[in-house]
């Protein structure tokens, strides 16, 4: 029975017999995994992804040419030789296909070629277009668009090279850091003539865009539950044979990416919200060498870059940023046709040179000079080449940055930093301000999305909000994507995903809008003005220690030795080159050697690479930076012969082998010092042939009176000459002795420091002069080994718990060698496992500098036959000194860090970087250990150690195994680090004295040669670098003598303080150095402010007057030209008082 009220009729049902429409909704979101490839393939998405294929002979010809071995030939090179047919096969390939005419009603045409490794298509003309990656992996890119014009034609001819290596290099076992497999081959899997079905691909990223909404988003928020029930309908009305289907899906679809919205293009970044919080750039991380040489990089480059040009194309919101100049300049002289399309790139602003440095550099080793030529070099490279320089610095994936790096990065001109590695800590920032160890800040960002090779995914667009640490204060992000290690970069269904989501986004709020088009430098700009110039961000004070990968401070030691030994090799080139150049003193025609000094810089910041340097990459990495190393030490060395000629003419360097009786009875033994201190060094002499003048220097003959010994006095920066025994010497040095029981006691001695070995430990330091033993009762100090088993990165960890395995070693075969009074050492031996280690320990009469009160320094020449597998060498000195954190030294400057294990934080820091020393110190007293080449240290309590050698075998099976020849020192000082002489004695034990041999009748030139450039009253001020500007002409000698003289002539100074403190210093210029002008300038050479020159009456020199805030790094530049004639008439006000002003600064 029913009942009208007059109401209208209600189309709900009034009868309900069904079973409802509830749904189980795990179910069904597990079943959109079955939509794409897998057990269905031949029926769901997949079997339609493809409309024609062929592969026959008819369509398409292959011809082949194997480069030998493992070259890497160029293009010009390969077409001259010989192909022959083939049907699949390796290495290079001439490729014509026969495009079917009836294949012209198809959007589109591809050449898919999968040869299983890395590839790249070239034009026949040579111009890379772009890379292969083979292979069914997430950066699988194996299709080449057939242009146009060729379809039109219906042939097309195109060359491929194959290379031999996945994108993670050839790893023997399949396991990504496993030494390569030298006999891995790989198959041809297709190379074929295809049709795409471009509808089914777009269903397809329709579908895993729905797919990663489901996965991402909460579950029950509406925009979840609608991509679920749209997919699972999508799913519903396909058919594989029924090609309506495709497009029902795809309109199926917009209801929830929008109605319309592919067809806005790239305009779907103008609809919807204005603010974006994620900010896409597509980026590939191409490591320089890691798994793979030098010179497969060159080619990913090329692979990687020509692939982001044609996406560009294809894609206009497309922006693809990249880093190093070494990469660009590789690109340029390998494959020009290339540069020239990234150049264009470059100018329309859609690729963005990023980074500013030569390359993607170790963050902790590099001495600061050389992070100063990685911008110098990398910023000066963009500017000559596109007109301007980068903004922004890039290290995503260093192993952690020295807290110098600020004030580097802002006085290379630029202002912002993006770093991601650290989110392998517990790190609480992602945009931050990060201040340096001086106080200069640059605004960071590390982006939330945690990685640099981002996929571009619902996941990695939400984790950018949801993970960002410091919300509060900034709610952007970065989103950094594209395939990256190996290279590849970005592809075509990540620009395609970024599309749906910001369609997604402009109509529904529970994803935060990603943008596209703009550059970082854009999103580094509207950070800064968004958080009120970084006013409204957290501060991170001092370094970014990475809490992982802290083996590679020592993996690799020749790598190590190499470039501390290169960097100081140049330091020391550029001050005598400078000097030759001006001086002119025996021959004018000198030019200063600028190309042949760079070329060498440019091969030492190559190997400072992140994964060299560190010792992280593959040995054939090793063969190619050991034969750089030999290199700049070969070029180097002559260059720095050639200087000295200049400097001292006829003059033979000092050698064991030197023949003085070839150089005549008045030769003599003469040094320059290149360091910003004064040094007494005792020097060895080869005996045979000697004069008698040149003998009576000699204070001690070796045993056998082949050498003797000698002291050797040395201003700063100038040249010295052997001391002639007298009373005032002997008072000045301090004659050391051995003392032995004639078995295993041994005491070194001198009225400074004493050290004893006792049954193979050291068991006692003692300070002479104050009767202050230094090891504490019943500890013993000496070398000791550790297992060496990380978790799984082999070459990059050392886990704590290694320090649970320590076994002390004793020496044994301890030999006095040499008795003093002016040099005495022993010798002694461990013999563990396979490995023979061969230590001299030795103590001369000089003390470590000429600072008052200094005390006299233990080396340590090891010479290491190392055998060993997963065990770690140190070298360990147990102190009766307490402090709760040490001194390291860093890039100018030091830092200091926990001796405790108070806090998570303090116990990462069981091993830790320092360059030249580590120290601890108390009130009134410290000791130091210094260093050669080694750069890991610990201090654990009140037990120092030095890491000398490690064993890893991975990457590298044979990482370390042969001879090694390193050495350390043992520095005992009276007051704190902040009292003490430590920084200059680690400067000096770094540092060779240049010893020479001039031959008989040459003029006395040692006085002649003294330093143009001293630093006077501030003693925690150092010189550092002495070099010519690098804006000068170097066509022809310099010429600054000359008035009217129109080229320019600069020499350029750094200096920095070095003890974390104030000071105000007088540069002291010699009057031999003519200069019109000084500027203090940035780390690019650009002039900021002119200083003020008080010149000295009647020609004697001038001075600059410079402050320093704690360490604070300075460039001087000084303009070198004849002075303008001052009048000979004098006039004197009688109420004015002559002052000297060559004795207002004589400190």
């Amino acid at each position: 029975m029913s009942c009208s009220h007059g109401h209208a009729t209600n189309s709900y049902p009034e009868l309900n017999y069904s079973a409802g429409a509830k749904w189980i909704k795990n179910l069904t979101k597990d079943r959109l995994g079955t939509f794409n490839g897998g057990h269905y393939s031949d029926v769901n998405l997949s079997s339609v992804l493809f409309t024609h294929r062929v592969d026959n002979s008819e369509n398409i010809k292959l011809k082949v040419w194997s480069a030998p071995g493992l070259t890497k030939p160029t293009f010009e090179e390969a077409m001259k030789q010989k192909f022959r047919s083939a049907k699949k096969t390796n290495h290079w390939w001439k490729v014509t296909v026969t495009i079917p005419g009836y294949w012209a009603q198809y959007e589109r045409v591809q050449f898919e070629f999968d040869p299983g490794c890395e590839a790249m298509i070239y034009s026949t003309d040579g111009t890379p277009l772009q890379g292969i990656t083979g292979g069914f992996g997430g950066d699988r890119r194996v299709e080449y668009i057939i242009p146009p014009e060729a379809r039109a034609a219906g042939i097309h001819e195109f060359i491929i090279e194959s290379s031999c290596n996945g994108m993670f290099g050839v790893p023997w076992n399949g396991d990504t850091i496993a030494p390569p497999d030298m006999n891995r081959f790989f198959s041809l899997a297709s190379a074929d003539l295809v049709v795409p079905n471009m509808d089914a691909w777009a269903l397809l990223w329709d579908f895993q865009t729905l797919q990663e909404l489901v996965d991402t988003l909460p579950g029950n928020t509406p925009l979840q539950n609608n991509a679920l029930t749209t997919a699972n309908e999508i799913m519903n009305v396909f058919h594989k044979g029924d090609p309506s289907a495709v497009r029902q899906g795809r309109k199926l679809a917009e209801e929830v990416f929008g109605e319309g919205w592919e067809a806005k293009g790239a305009d779907i970044y103008n609809d919807g919200p204005k603010k974006s919080n994620i900010w896409g750039i597509g980026h590939c991380h191409i490591d320089t060498a890691w798994l793979w040489p030098y010179r497969v990089t060159q080619q990913k480059v090329a692979r990687s870059w020509s692939t982001q040009v044609d996406l560009m194309e294809r894609y206009p919101e497309h922006r693809f940023t990249c880093s190093s100049a070494q990469q660009y300049k590789w690109l340029e002289e390998l494959y020009p046709a290339l540069f020239d399309r990234v150049h264009e790139k470059v100018i329309s602003g859609q690729f963005h040179p990023v980074g500013g440095a030569w390359v993607e550099h170790d963050g902790n080793m590099p001495s600061g000079e050389a992070l100063v030529r990685q911008f110098l070099f990398g910023q000066r490279y963009f500017e000559s080449r596109f007109g301007k320089r980068c903004e922004t610095a890039w290290l995503p994936d260093s192993f952690g940055l020295t807290g110098a790096l600020p004030q580097l990065i802002r006085g290379a001109g630029l202002t912002y930093f993006f770093t991601q590695k650290l989110s392998c800590n517990v790190f609480p920032h992602s945009t931050f301000n990060w201040v340096g160890i001086d106080g200069t800040q640059v605004l960071c960002h590390m982006t939330p999305v945690d990685t640099y090779t981002a996929q571009a995914t619902v996941g990695d667009v939400n984790k950018g909000l949801t993970n960002h640490k410091n919300l509060e204060s900034s709610d952007t992000a970065l989103l950094v994507f594209g395939n990256g290690d190996g290279g590849g970069g970005p592809l075509a269904k990540m620009l395609e995903n970024l599309r749906r989501i910001r369609a997604t986004t402009n109509t529904h709020r529970e994803l935060p809008p990603v943008n596209m088009g703009h550059s970082v430098d854009e999103f580094f700009e509207d950070l800064e003005k968004s958080t009120d110039e970084g006013k409204k961000l957290p501060n991170w004070h001092g370094e970014l220690y990475l809490e992982f990968h802290r083996g590679t401070y020592t993996s690799h030691g020749s790598i190590k030795k190499g470039n501390r030994h290169s960097e100081i090799l140049l330091r020391d080139l550029e001050h005598i080159a400078t000097l030759a150049s001006l001086y002119k003193f025996h021959n004018k025609d000198y030019i200063y050697p600028k190309a042949e000094i760079d070329e060498s810089w440019e091969k030492v910041l190559l190997n400072q690479f992140h994964d060299v340097l560190p010792g992280s990459a593959i040995g054939m990495v090793y063969d190619d930076a050991e034969k750089l190393y030999a290199e700049v030490k070969q070029d180097g060395e002559a260059l720095l012969e050639e200087a000295f000629g200049i400097l001292f003419p006829g003059s033979v360097r000092l050698t064991p082998k030197t023949k003085l009786k070839s150089l005549g009875s008045s030769a003599k033994i003469v040094a320059y010092n290149t360091t910003p201190f004064t040094r007494w060094d005792v020097v060895k002499i080869p005996l045979y042939g000697a004069s008698a003048g040149l003998k009576s220097q000699v204070l001690q003959a070796s045993d056998d009176s082949k050498a003797g010994y000698a002291i050797m006095q040395s201003p700063a920066g100038s040249a010295g000459c052997l001391h002639t025994p007298s009373n005032a010497l002997h008072a000045h040095l301090k004659p050391v002795s051995v003392y032995t029981n004639g078995s295993d006691h041994f005491v070194l001695r001198n009225g400074s420091v004493q050290l004893t070995i006792s049954q193979g430990r050291i068991s006692s330091l003692i300070d002479v002069k104050l009767d202050r033993e230094l090891i504490p009762e019943g500890s013993t100090g000496g070398l000791v080994i550790f297992q060496d088993r990380p978790n799984y990165w082999d070459a990059w960890d050392v886990e704590i718990h290694h320090l649970e395995t320590a076994e002390p070693l004793a020496f044994t075969n301890v030999s006095v060698v040499s008795q003093g009074p002016l040099h005495a050492s022993v010798r002694a031996q461990v013999k563990y496992g396979q490995s023979t280690i061969d230590v001299t320990i030795s103590l001369d009469a000089t003390t470590a500098t000429v600072k008052d009160n200094s005390r006299s320094l233990f080396n340590f020449d090891a010479i290491v036959d190392w055998h060993q597998r997963h065990e770690f060498l140190k070298f360990e000195l147990p102190l009766n000194i307490h402090n709760d954190n040490a001194t390291y030294e860093t890039q100018f400057g030091y830092v200091q860090r926990p001796t405790h294990k108070n806090t998570t934080w303090d116990i990462a820091k069981f091993e830790v970087c320092g360059h030249k020393y580590a120290d601890l110190s108390e009130f009134g007293y410290g000791v130091a250990i210094l260093s050669e080449s080694k750069y890991g240290f610990a201090c654990q309590g009140n037990v120092m150690r030095i890491s000398l050698l490690r064993a890893a075998t991975a990457p590298d099976a044979e990482q370390d195994q042969g001879e090694h020849h390193f050495s350390w020192a043992v520095l005992p000082h009276v007051g704190h680090f902040l009292e003490s002489d430590v920084p200059m004695a680690a400067y000096l034990f770094n540092s060779p004295l240049r010893v020479r041999c001039l031959p008989s009748g040459v003029s006395d030139i040692v006085s002649s040669l003294k330093s143009p450039f001293v630093v006077e009253g501030a003693r925690n001020v150092f010189l550092e670098t002495i070099k010519r500007g690098e804006n000068d002409s170097f066509d022809a000698p310099a010429d600054f003598e000359t008035e009217g003289n129109k080229s320019t002539t600069t020499v350029v100074l750094r200096l920095y303080e070095a003890f974390g403190g104030h000071a105000t210093a007088h540069l002291r210029i010699g009057n031999h150095v003519s200069v019109t002008k000084a500027f203090i300038t940035n780390l690019l050479e650009d002039e900021e402010d002119e200083l003020n020159i008080v010149r000295a009456e009647d020609n004697g020199g001038s001075t600059l007057k410079l402050t320093f805030r704690a360490f604070e790094v300075k460039t001087v530049k000084l303009v070198l030209g004849a002075l303008p004639k001052t009048s000979t008439k004098k006039e004197r006000r009688t109420s004015w008082v002559k002052v000297d002003q060559t004795q207002m600064f004589s400190f």
